[in-house]
């Protein structure tokens, strides 16, 4: 019931399955707010709706029935695991999603809204979807310094909306008579929409506009700042732990520390090729080495074929002795790959010296096995 893992093809089938009904449903839905199209297809629409339900419904019960499988729910007793479970934001998507179903015309509740809330099963992608997941722990992230600055835009808002009352509202009642109607105004020209609907007529109230309408500019680009600042770090980060990994795991680095670990990272220069591509010919001088971020490489040595795959690398040897290289390399699919060459690693036992012992005590040792 998991998004699929790597060589799980069950759930990976499960999951084309699931994503594709979502996708169907959701335009079925939209399609049948369309006249026309309902007076044609009105059946087809409506058995993909009811069917959708019905996958829904049994998937969900699953997920429900299997929860106390998972690691984190295998301690407790069963029953408050599951309530646990149902009370996640995931799940309660995927509640909402199908009770709107099980309402039906006769609960008195109007359509629109019913349909409406079915829209909500559009965000069951978010199960099986990385953009989702990581806008969902963006928002984490940021949510002490968001509800900051939402409380700064309340207050901002009351103070437009309590000094167009002040100065406007003996002159146009209607629409500045009470701070509530004046609040209409305020968002509308906080978030520098400004329909019109509204404007101030006297003298003292355009410039009072005018102040709001700056410090409106400002306010709203907090949000998108500290949004895109989450973002940046959120990649950074996850791209540092994958980075960090690879290094680490190779021989030639293993006994460096952290810090030399993170230098050697900012010599890393990311690469992307497409399929067929061929990074390493027999027989020529390598400069570099090479590690799998993304897809695969066919790697020739020594009689040997290898296909790599992300977290794996190739060409450390020509980083500890510029002579002809022995192995071929070849993108099987298209690959992101981090490149560190010749040069930069030269760099970086100048600025480092006590390195230069250490691999030079490694590249011996290499030889010596060759």
């Amino acid at each position: 019931m998991e998004p699929a893992a790597g060589g799980d093809w069950a759930s990976l089938i499960s999951d084309v399955v699931l994503v594709t009904l979502i996708f169907l449903n959701a335009l079925a839905f939209v399609l049948g707010t369309v006249d026309e199209i309902v007076q044609q297809f009105g059946p087809q629409l409506d058995f993909i709706l009811y069917a959708s339900v019905v996958v829904f419904s049994a998937e969900y019960a699953m997920r429900v029935w299997v929860c106390v499988e998972h690691p984190l729910r295998r301690d407790g007793h069963p029953l408050w695991s599951r309530l646990r479970y149902m009370v996640t934001p995931l799940a309660l998507v995927d509640l909402i999603a199908i009770l709107p179903f099980y309402f039906g015309p006769g609960s008195g509740i109007d359509l629109r809204i019913l349909r409406v809330l079915s829209m909500l099963r559009f965000l069951r992608i978010a199960r099986y979807s990385s953009a989702f997941q990581l806008f969902g722990r963006v928002l984490y992230r940021e949510s002490r310094s968001l509800l900051g600055v939402l409380l700064i835009l309340t207050a901002l808002l009351l103070i437009a909306a309590s000094g167009m009352y002040a100065i406007e509202g003996n002159v146009q009642p209607e629409a500045f008579g009470d701070i509530p109607s004046a609040m209409w105004w305020a968002m509308a020209t906080l978030t520098t929409i400004g329909y019109g609907d509204v404007i101030p007529a006297t003298a003292l109230g355009k410039w009072f506009a005018g102040l709001i309408m700056i410090f409106g500019v400002g306010i709203f680009a907090l949000p998108i700042g500290i949004l895109s600042n989450g973002f940046a770090m959120e990649v950074n980060q996850r791209n540092f732990v994958v980075t960090w990994n690879m290094i680490s795991k190779v021989g030639l680095f293993s006994k460096l520390d952290a810090s030399e670990i993170a230098e050697i990272m900012d010599l890393l220069k990311s690469r992307h090729l497409p399929k067929g591509t061929t990074i390493v010919r027999a027989g020529d001088v390598t400069d570099a080495m090479y590690f799998v971020v993304t897809g695969e490489v066919v790697v020739k040595t020594g009689g040997q074929t290898l296909r790599l795959g992300a977290g794996e690398h190739f060409g450390e040897t020509a980083l500890l002795a510029q002579d002809l290289n022995m192995l071929s390399a070849k993108t099987a699919t298209a690959c992101d790959l981090l490149e560190l060459d010749a040069h930069d690693f030269n760099y970086l036992l100048t600025q480092n010296t006590h390195l230069q012992a250490d691999f030079k005590a490694i590249a011996d040792e290499r030889l010596k096995t060759k």
